[in-house]
């Protein structure tokens, strides 16, 4: 359904009165992957590691420095006005502050009403009825159409969230964070919710999480990110079973294990340092700054993302 070529998104640094070109933040670096009918791929990494902005720009509420995102064979970033305003039916996204992504001068139903009206999908009399039935399908009930956002828990906002980006029945959803702000009980309630409607109404996820023990649960595939590149992406099975990159290792290594004997005889990958900024990132391999196992090559040559297994690509030039 999906595919990303080469994907960038830069941000420029202007200094100095007249606000001259200093340099570039490079959010996003060279970000390639596909994403099939159907599944969900998880984008995991560190906060400000580009996963939002990768996310946002494939739906071009971002427009991309540079790349290609094919959407339903048609490249999306060569779109503009009318053509692009006909495909964002088919695409949607899920924000992650349920607090600040609803108007607080809106009650629900104008919110959800909001994008049927702007797409001409209906006359009035059915989109009162899509909304109480998009209501209904988030598990809230229909008489919540009349309340204001601040009169719902963050749960409950988030399941109006969800509904307003079904509301046009997309194809396609980018999930960005949609638990981080959410107590830990509701949270497994929002990804048990996204994986029913996503079989009942066959949609495809780009999930985007920082917390991989939630990751697995919801993803068909995983694909790691680190400071604008992607460093690992194979099935769930194998990122967790066998994972090869040693950035995913340490990730893994920090999911803590309700078992106390497990988890004492377990070893943790402690990485040092900070992140690099993305104003100037390293030579060679991005994460020669704090991998424990890096060699001389690792500051000058920058290892490309290469399949070593059937399914599974690693950006390491000692993986095997």
């Amino acid at each position: 359904m999906l595919t990303v070529k080469n994907l960038k998104k830069y941000y420029p640094i202007r200094r100095g009165v007249f606000r001259q070109h200093a340099g570039d933040i490079k959010a996003v670096d060279g970000v390639s992957f596909t994403i099939r009918r159907g599944e969900t791929l998880g984008l995991v990494g560190e906060s400000g590691c580009g996963k939002s902005t990768t996310g946002r720009s494939i739906l071009q509420l971002e427009r991309p420095t540079a790349g290609e995102v094919i959407f339903e064979g048609r490249d999306l970033t060569k779109l503009r006005g009318e053509e692009l305003r006909r495909m964002r039916r088919h695409m949607q996204i899920i924000f992650q502050d349920p607090y600040a992504s609803l108007n607080p001068r809106m009650t629900v139903g104008e919110i959800l009403d909001e994008p049927l009206q702007a797409h001409g999908a209906a006359a009035s009399g059915a989109r009162r009825e899509r909304v109480r039935e998009l209501l209904s399908l988030v598990g809230l009930d229909s008489s919540f159409a009349a309340r204001f956002p601040h009169e719902f828990s963050g749960g409950q906002r988030q399941r109006i969230g969800i509904a307003r980006a079904l509301a046009l029945n997309p194809l396609f959803v980018v999930c960005d964070e949609p638990i981080a702000a959410l107590d830990v009980s509701i949270q497994a309630q929002i990804v048990n919710l996204l994986k029913d409607l996503q079989a009942r109404l066959g949609l495809t996820y780009l999930f985007i999480a920082h917390d991989l023990s939630m990751v697995r649960h919801i993803s068909d595939r995983v694909a790691v990110m680190y400071l604008g590149r992607l460093v690992e992406i194979a099935d769930w099975g194998d990122v967790y079973a066998d994972p090869k990159h040693p950035y995913t290792q340490a990730l893994l290594s920090a999911i803590p294990v309700p078992d106390p004997k497990v988890e004492a005889r377990r070893q943790r990958i402690v990485l040092e340092g900070d992140v690099p900024s993305a104003a100037s990132p390293p030579k060679g391999c991005r994460f020669n700054t704090r991998c424990p196992i890096r060699q001389e090559r690792c500051y000058h040559e920058d290892p490309e993302l290469r399949e070593i297994a059937p399914g599974h690509w690693v950006a390491c030039h000692f993986a095997a």
